[in-house]
């Protein structure tokens, strides 16, 4: 027996539940969502929606939103924080035909998600604090139950749905502090993504909103550590000095920035448990991952749609076969982010210039294959 009909009650609004959500009442449940904010809203910065990701949005009748509100990515340029030139193009219109990559502001995507769910009807309650999760079972702050045949805990890294069927994980500082800012696009920036790579940092932009924004994710290795989670304000004098090397472009964005927020990067291990009787979990709360991969969002849609692909298969089984399906891939896309960053940040000039130079190499002698490195990531379709 599948979903239809069954009550299903999603626990966070963000990109993955409000994904889920629209997934599973296709289906024919019946989902509500508990969200603690007073409305569906996101600030963040920019977000890149990779084709295993927009393939999803597309399923679910939301490919044409998707177009309209991003920008769509023509290639991946690797360059040297101080020297002029590209280290390494990846050219995606060319060596890359029939993939959609995209550049879209993280509030863009909530609102074309959050409008799809609302057209459809589906019962969104705010300022819903949860404060424990039992099998089939909310309990909110305010001692109110809501019962349902199955929860999904979709409420980022620190679940408490996670939490009702996993061990307490405080996670690790990497060493590695990350800024995001968006300024305006003053220097007419193509639709690329481009990667300023230097010695213990490397900055990424790329454009936004019809190519007039620009955002900017900035990644320092250091033993000072900020608090875990992206909207910590800070000054962005200490930005550009963390910076200050840089040249060219990078500079000129720098100089730009009058508004900034800083994290702290921590690990954390994908969680043992996905699934017990009347619960799982998805997105971040299953699988904290690493920004160097750029697949947080996309892997939290590619679970959305397996979670209730399975569970309209069979609604017994379902979420063991779900967990079955998810864990490695999610598993693989994250330690491929773990190890991605030493790429960027190689201090030794030496070394840094023979990496380079090998990059430059293969990019010159088998574009084709340099981009075909990460089929395995990109071609992957839930949907299929």
């Amino acid at each position: 027996m599948g979903i239809l009909g069954r009550k299903i009650i999603i626990v966070g609004a963000g990109i993955g539940g409000l994904t889920a959500t629209l997934a599973l009442q296709a289906r024919g449940a019946e989902v509500t969502v508990l969200e603690q904010a007073g409305e569906i809203t996101e600030v963040g910065a920019g977000l890149q929606i990779s084709p295993n990701g927009s393939v999803v949005l597309g399923a679910l009748g939301l490919g044409k939103a998707l177009a309209r509100a991003s920008v769509q990515a023509q290639a991946v340029v690797l360059r040297d924080y101080r020297r002029a030139g590209e280290v390494l193009r990846l050219d995606l219109k060319r060596y890359a035909p029939g993939q959609s990559f995209w550049f879209v502001h993280r509030a863009d995507l909530i609102d074309l998600l959050a409008d799809a769910v609302r057209h459809a009807g589906i019962q969104v309650r705010l300022l819903q604090q949860v404060e424990t999760v039992a099998a089939g079972v909310v309990t909110l702050s305010t001692g109110a139950q809501i019962s349902a045949d199955l929860i999904v805990g979709a409420d980022g890294l620190h679940s408490r749905v996670r939490r009702a069927m996993n061990a307490a994980d405080d996670g690790f500082f990497t060493g590695q502090v990350a800024w995001r800012a968006v300024v305006s696009n003053d220097l007419g920036l193509v639709n690329e993504a481009q990667v300023f790579m230097g010695p213990g940092r490397h900055l990424v932009c790329y454009p936004l909103r019809g190519g007039k924004m620009v955002n900017l994710v900035a990644v320092q290795e250091r033993h000072e550590w900020a608090d875990e989670g992206w909207a910590h304000d800070d000054d962005p004098a200490n930005l550009r000095a963390a910076f200050a090397g840089f040249g060219g472009t990078a500079q000129t964005l720098l100089a730009q920035v009058d508004a900034v927020k800083i994290w702290g990067l921590f690990r954390h291990p994908v969680a043992k448990h996905w699934q017990a009787a009347g619960m799982a979990i998805l997105g971040d709360a299953a699988h904290p991952t690493l920004p160097f991969l750029a697949q947080g969002a996309n892997l939290a849609m590619e679970d959305a749609w397996v979670l209730a692909k399975c569970l309209d298969q069979s609604f017994e089984d379902g979420l063991a076969k779900y967990e079955t399906l998810r864990k490695p891939r999610a598993t693989r896309v994250i330690e491929a982010a773990n190890g991605n960053a030493w790429k960027y940040h190689l201090s030794n000039s030496m070394l840094r210039k023979a990496a380079h130079m090998a990059l430059h190499l293969g990019g010159a002698v088998a574009p084709k294959r340099m981009v075909g490195q990460f089929d395995w990531l990109y071609r992957y379709d839930v949907t299929a």
